[in-house]
Order: C-alpha cells, then sequence, then structure tokens
C-alpha cells in the first residue's frame, strides 16, 4: 500500500521562496506580480513539479545529453510518479536511467524531486528523503538558500510523520541522520544513515546516500587525526574519488573532498568547487586550500581566481568593451607569485592590442605606483607595467 509522504510539499516549504522565484519569474511579471511576490504552496508545487527541464535551472552547465533528451525522459518519469498502478521494475529502470544522467554530467532543477517521486512510489522511504534532500543541498550549495531552512523541512516532515508505522520511522530516521548530517555531528548521522540505507537492494553505488556515508566518514578522520588506519583511509578515500562523475556539478560534493585530501587532489576538488558555485557557502574556504597549496597566506586567497573564473571575467570585459570589469582581478595581480596570478597576467596581456584595455592598464599601473608604502601595489604596478608591453 503506497503512503503519502507529501515530501515535495513539506520540504519545499522553506525551498519555495528561492526555486519558484527563479522558475516562475517570468510567469509572475507576465501575470502582473512583482518578482519575489509570495506565491501560493499549492501553486508553487504544481510549478515546482511541472518546469523540469525548462531553460531555468540551477546553472548552464554543458553536459553530454541534449535538452531534448532531457525533457522526454523527465515526461516519462512524470507519467511514472503520476500512473495508477506502480510497475516496480519500470521504476527501478527508471532511477537507473536517472543515475546514468547524473553520471553523464547532466543536472538541472527539480531532477532530484522527480526522483523522490520515483522511489517513493518504489517503497523506497528513506532514498525519497535523501532525494529531496539533495536538491536542497544543490540549492545551498549554489546560495540559494539558508542551511537553517534545509533543518527545517526535515524538522516539518519529522513532525508530520508522528505515527508508528515501519515506513514512518524510517522517514524519521533519515530525516533525523541528515539533520545530523547538516549540523556535522558525523558518527551519529553515519549510524543513522546506516541503519536504513545499507538494505536497500536498489541503492546504486554512488547514490546520494553512500555519498553521505562517505562524508561523515571522511570527516571524522579527519576531525579525529589517527583514528584511522591507513588501510581505512585509502579505501574510503578511493570510493570517495570514484563516485565524482555523479557529482561533477555538485558543490559540496568537491568542497568535502578538498577538505579531506592534500596535496594537488586537494587543489583540484578546490578548484571544481569554487567553478561550480564561486558565490556560493564553500568557495570562501576552498580559495584558502588553494593559498595553502600555493605558500600564501589564508587571507590572501580570499583574492585567488582559478583559471576558469579569470577567462569568464576577460571574456565579460572583452564582450562589453568594458576594461573597468576588469578591476575584480587586480587583487589577484597583486599577490605574491602563484599560478593563478601568474595565469591572469598572460591572460590580460593579449588585451593590450585594444587601445582602450591598455589606455586601462596604464591608468592602473600609474595608481598603484604613487603606493610605494604598499608592497602589494607595489607589486601590482610592475605587473601591469609589464603587461602594457604586450
Amino acid at each position: 500500500m503506497k503512503i503519502k509522504l507529501n515530501l515535495l510539499s513539506l520540504l519545499l516549504l522553506m525551498f519555495v521562496s528561492c526555486a519558484c522565484f527563479i522558475m516562475c519569474r517570468e510567469n509572475d511579471q507576465a501575470g502582473g506580480k512583482a518578482p519575489g511576490q509570495q506565491t501560493k504552496n499549492g501553486e508553487a508545487l504544481r510549478v515546482s513539479k511541472e518546469t523540469h527541464g525548462s531553460k531555468e535551472t540551477y546553472g548552464s552547465k554543458e553536459t553530454y545529453v541534449s535538452k531534448e533528451l532531457q525533457t522526454s525522459f523527465v515526461q516519462k518519469l512524470h507519467g511514472l510518479n503520476e500512473a495508477q498502478e506502480i510497475d516496480y521494475s519500470s521504476l527501478l529502470r527508471s532511477l537507473d536511467e536517472l543515475a546514468e544522467l547524473e553520471r553523464a554530467g547532466t543536472w538541472f532543477q527539480g531532477l532530484a524531486l522527480t526522483e523522490s517521486g520515483l522511489r517513493e512510489n518504489a517503497g523506497d522511504y528513506a532514498g525519497a528523503v535523501a532525494a529531496a534532500f539533495k536538491e536542497l543541498s544543490m540549492a545551498y550549495g549554489l546560495g540559494l538558500i539558508q542551511k537553517s531552512e534545509i533543518e527545517q523541512g526535515l524538522s516539518n516532515l519529522i513532525s508530520a510523520k508522528n505515527e508508528e508505522s515501519v515506513s514512518s520511522n524510517i522517514v524519521r530516521t533519515a530525516a533525523n541522520a541528515m539533520i545530523l548530517f547538516i549540523n556535522e555531528k558525523w558518527i551519529d548521522s553515519a549510524s543513522g544513515l546506516e541503519s536504513v540505507f545499507n538494505d536497500l537492494i536498489h541503492d546504486e553505488p554512488d547514490s546520494f546516500s553512500r555519498w553521505m556515508m562517505l562524508v561523515c566518514v571522511l570527516e571524522k578522520n579527519r576531525a579525529q587525526t589517527g583514528s584511522a588506519s591507513l588501510q581505512e583511509d585509502r579505501r574510503v578515500s578511493t570510493a570517495y574519488k570514484s563516485i565524482r562523475a555523479r557529482y561533477a556539478q555538485f558543490p559540496e560534493y568537491w568542497y568535502r573532498g578538498a577538505r579531506a585530501f592534500s596535496g594537488v587532489i586537494a587543489a583540484e576538488f578546490a578548484e571544481n568547487c569554487i567553478n561550480t558555485s564561486p558565490q556560493g557557502p564553500f568557495a570562501k574556504e576552498c580559495r584558502m586550500i588553494l593559498a595553502s597549496f600555493t605558500g600564501l597566506k589564508n587571507e590572501e586567497g580570499l583574492s585567488i581566481k582559478t583559471k576558469k573564473e579569470i577567462e569568464a571575467v576577460i571574456s565579460m570585459s572583452v564582450n562589453s568593451g568594458n576594461p573597468n570589469s576588469l578591476d575584480v582581478l587586480l587583487p589577484l595581480i597583486s599577490l605574491p607569485d602563484n599560478p593563478y596570478t601568474v595565469y591572469a597576467v598572460g591572460a590580460l596581456r593579449s588585451l593590450t592590442s585594444a587601445p582602450r584595455f591598455r589606455d586601462y592598464f596604464n591608468t592602473q599601473a600609474q595608481s598603484a605606483s604613487q603606493k610605494t608604502s604598499d608592497v602589494s601595489s607595489r607589486r601590482l604596478a610592475e605587473r601591469l607595467t609589464y603587461i602594457c608591453r604586450g
């Protein structure tokens, strides 16, 4: 018998203000509503369910799956979720197909909520909670909602499922484990996750629940240095790295890896975290990880821009014909020698063939040269002068 968890309505209560603003922006304006005006919960839930595969997504990432295939697949999933009679084998095949979409680098808003509905229909109630949590975690990683809002939504779910039944107990245990995960109670969270996820025969080895359990181990070992054997560390680290394809667009995947690993691997994970969400909640710490890797001070790391960010700034400046857009790169140019500064200087030199940009660099160099008591200003003046030579 199928139970009504109402996962979407409960977990989306705090997600509506952000997700529906993104998805309903054009609809609200067309209907005379001001952008951001509160939308009724029922309308918000309907819009969330009906706009999968639309042009409004979390990001404009390139994937190996065409928009047409994405749309076709989501329409198929909607049909399964709305079907009166549940075909269990079809649900499992659809979950496999959804996992392959994610492994191909595809992510669009509402995909994990669709997965949540599939898992609920398949009787995987813990997995349904985890999938909805994945959707919200993605939004948090991109800076769209606050951590407290996710926790409140999970708390609402626990309060709503207060009857005594096997399914309700599973939902409460899963939601509570995720609240512990949010609050970085790694040992307790792992215990709760293992109690509801380990025996699921249709749980993929790189599923979101598996990712959470790996994070718990990595973070626990990081906090308790020497608590794990070298063999266990290597086993968990290898397992974590092996699931990267499915989480290529998930900022927190890269963030947790950057914290857990060291050297060039940590730097790679930190760069990927920043590239997926430059203004997100994990970017600041990842810039500090890059600073440590390159021999800079932590506070200097805040000025670091990744290669992808540098290229995006330069592209925007060139396309707009506005050299002042390059101002955001000046703190990077003034840092002590490091690979990111070297790359930025080299990339900016190519712009000096345009008089407007050459004049901009000359003006900035003259301004910086007047602050001779400031070491970083002297470095900036020297490098801008070098850039001006083309």
